[in-house]
């Protein structure tokens, strides 16, 4: 077993290029702290959050051969940033698209078959049929069956 000190940054990138489960844990444990804190200051959510930094340590798992940043730290906050964006700018088009038919006073069937609302499922649907097929299956269980992290974690082992 390593302590923090015993390998340098640069050390962890070269290792988890090469494909180590232990450089990406340890990784992980610096970082995901700070990122988590980064997330949080804007989301004020916790699943949102640790959503957040899964995306972003799965894309980095996922990159490894490529990923070379002068801070691994700064590259990784900088990273959580971005999807922090993309959430953000996401969940927008969805509350607002909701919202102007809530405040139309059409029928809640109506709502549920306007062409708005049927083109931000076939948006999503084809952003899901994009991912991996292990990101969509978490994708499911987290927003279709309303699964915490945790309790995905278990499932998927």
């Amino acid at each position: 077993m390593f302590t923090e000190r015993s390998y340098t940054e640069e050390a962890l990138l070269q290792m988890l290029s090469q494909g180590s489960n232990v450089a990406f844990e340890e990784i992980y444990r610096r970082y995901w702290k700070d990122c988590y804190g980064t997330a949080f200051k804007v989301l004020q959510d916790d699943d949102a959050c640790m959503d957040v930094l899964q995306d972003v340590f799965v894309w980095l798992w996922e990159h490894r051969s490529k990923v070379q940043p002068n801070s691994l730290k700064a590259y990784l906050c900088t990273a959580v940033k971005f999807k922090m964006l993309n959430v953000i700018r996401h969940n927008k088009i969805c509350v607002s698209a909701i919202q102007h038919y809530k405040n139309s006073g059409a029928p809640a069937s109506f709502i549920e078959n306007s062409i708005e609302i049927k083109e931000l499922k076939l948006m999503l649907n084809d952003f899901i049929e994009s991912l991996p097929p292990q990101a969509a299956k978490i994708f499911h269980l987290s927003r279709n069956e309303q699964l915490s992290n945790k309790e995905i974690a278990q499932q998927m082992h």
